[in-house]
């Protein structure tokens, strides 16, 4: 064996000196040899300018590693210098246990793209991990921002990620499952789910659904829900999607699936509930009267959000008897010097606001901010003195903008943005009975929605009255002893109070 790789060295390639990069010839057929041979390795690796192949001992000994994904100062100080060493026999210090011994080529490419090294003594090889990970320290959610409690928020790295859960869950029983999915990324999943709580029927069905995922590559969370989703062409999420480790800590405990990715700082909870978008970590750190406050402003602000401009469009278009007297002069008067429909007026505004929220999203903080302050004051008053629309939808739209940024899941908030355009379109055409119409569909549309097979209604179909006190409100802790009756866990019980 060290006969045939040596003449394999002496015919496909030109080694360099002692401690230089290495160049080599292309194996005109390297899929067609799965033998662990050295050159099959360098093959692999081909026209990669960022791949390090060095070679020692008057090359007996070749160390193969991508140089951004190792901690070179810890190789070239702590494990090269025992090994060039001509004193001491290489032997004995391969068969220390920092070293292991592979004899699989799949298992070696994989392991130098983790941010492996690979060592070939003579005939043969040895994975050691120096592995160095790029990522940014632990930071402060920016798209969910709360006032009491943890700040911290999930990193790109997912052991960061299972450090931070783990601090939060320190139990034998939460359980963490391992897997890929991108035939050409390679991305790590983790399922996660507690032992003795999470009901194992949703357990296999998430891990089903991720295996049987056949894609290129995912690169995000956010894009592998969309792959395993019960209903993938309706607008509304099916998982709920955080980037904070103590909300994902409570829909474990709770007996929900959870599941993160290896380079995506947000994760995800299943079986989730339409109603579990609108709630928020602050409910559960502030006192109880405020929590069920905050809860019922939300889905005020749902309301607002969803009709306000639309019922501005029906009332203007077809009931005029709606308005009150005092009222009706005002809004005629404003109305009189614009041209255009209301259902135009309104969808001219709606399109500007949503033109100006997606500009100010995609500009730096500072220019986004003034974007969308001075955008919208300049816009809004100049397209009143213009006469392209009144001073009652100015107030109209401005409202239902920002009613929802009230709403805390964002995905949530802009599948509403998107339904009212269509509610203002039927409002439009068809006046009050359009836009019931509209409401009608969402309703049965949400009625028809699973999450990973459960209800997406529930606690209200099936209807679940005792989980109502922690969906529609927040009672004190000592009334939520019971864990969601959607998620079947295997322990009901959560909470045991003594008084």
């Amino acid at each position: 064996m060290k006969q045939k790789l040596k003449s394999i060295f002496l015919v496909s390639h030109e080694y360099s000196e002692e401690g230089q990069t290495h160049e080599n010839q292309q194996d005109p057929n390297p899929q067609e040899d799965d033998r662990l041979t050295l050159q099959h390795i360098i093959d692999q690796f081909d026209h990669a300018a960022d791949f390090v192949h060095k070679t020692y001992h008057n090359e007996r000994l070749h160390v193969l590693y991508f140089s951004h994904l190792v901690n070179e100062d810890r190789l070239e100080r702590d494990l090269l210098p025992p090994l060039l060493n001509s004193d001491t026999p290489l032997e004995p210090l391969t068969q220390q246990s920092q070293y292991e011994h592979v004899t699989d080529t799949k298992k070696c490419v994989e392991s130098i793209l983790d941010g492996m090294a690979l060592f070939f003594y003579e005939d043969k090889a040895y994975l050691i991990d120096v592995i160095f990970p790029i990522s940014r320290t632990v930071a402060e959610s920016e798209t969910e921002s709360i006032i009491i409690g943890p700040h911290e928020a999930f990193t790109e790295q997912a052991y960061t990620n299972l450090s931070l859960i783990r601090k939060r869950v320190q139990s034998s029983h939460l359980k963490v499952i391992k897997l890929s999915v991108g035939e050409v990324s390679k991305s790590d999943v983790y399922v996660l789910y507690i032992q003795d709580i999470a009901n194992e029927n949703y357990v296999k069905e998430v891990i089903k659904r991720i295996e049987d995922i056949e894609i290129d590559a995912i690169h995000d969370a956010n894009m592998l829900i969309q792959c395993i989703d019960d209903d993938p062409y309706s607008i509304f999420a099916q998982f709920l999607t955080t980037e904070r480790p103590d909300t994902i800590a409570s829909k474990l405990v709770s007996g929900r699936i959870v599941g993160i990715m290896d380079g995506s700082p947000t994760a995800f909870s299943a079986p989730v509930n339409f109603f579990e978008f609108f709630s928020s970590s602050d409910d559960y750190y502030q006192r109880w009267s405020i929590g069920t406050a905050s809860l019922f402003l939300r889905f005020a602000a749902l309301l607002i959000t969803v009709t306000l401009t639309a019922l501005y469009v029906s009332v203007t278009s077809f009931h005029y008897e709606m308005i009150p007297e005092n009222l009706i002069l005002t809004l005629t008067e404003s109305r009189s010097k614009v041209p255009f429909p209301p259902i135009f007026e309104a969808l001219l505004m709606e399109t500007t606001i949503e033109l100006l929220r997606e500009a100010g999203a995609r500009l730096p903080t500072k220019i986004g901010q003034t974007i969308g302050i001075v955008g919208g004051i300049v816009i809004g008053q100049a397209a009143v003195q213009a006469g392209l629309t009144s001073n009652i939808l100015i107030i109209a739209v401005a409202s239902s903008a920002i009613a929802s940024f009230v709403i805390p899941n964002y995905v949530m908030s802009a599948s509403f943005r998107l339904f009212r355009f269509a509610l203002i379109v039927m409002a439009g055409l068809w006046g009050n009975m359009g836009l019931a119409l509209g409401l009608a569909y969402i309703v049965i549309h949400l009625s028809g929605l699973t999450s990973v097979g459960a209800s997406y209604l529930s606690p209200i179909a099936p209807f679940e009255p005792y989980d109502w006190k922690d969906v529609f409100m927040r009672l004190p802790f000592s009334a939520l002893a019971k864990r969601p009756t959607q998620v079947k866990a295997r322990n009901k019980v959560k909470l045991k109070m003594k008084r």
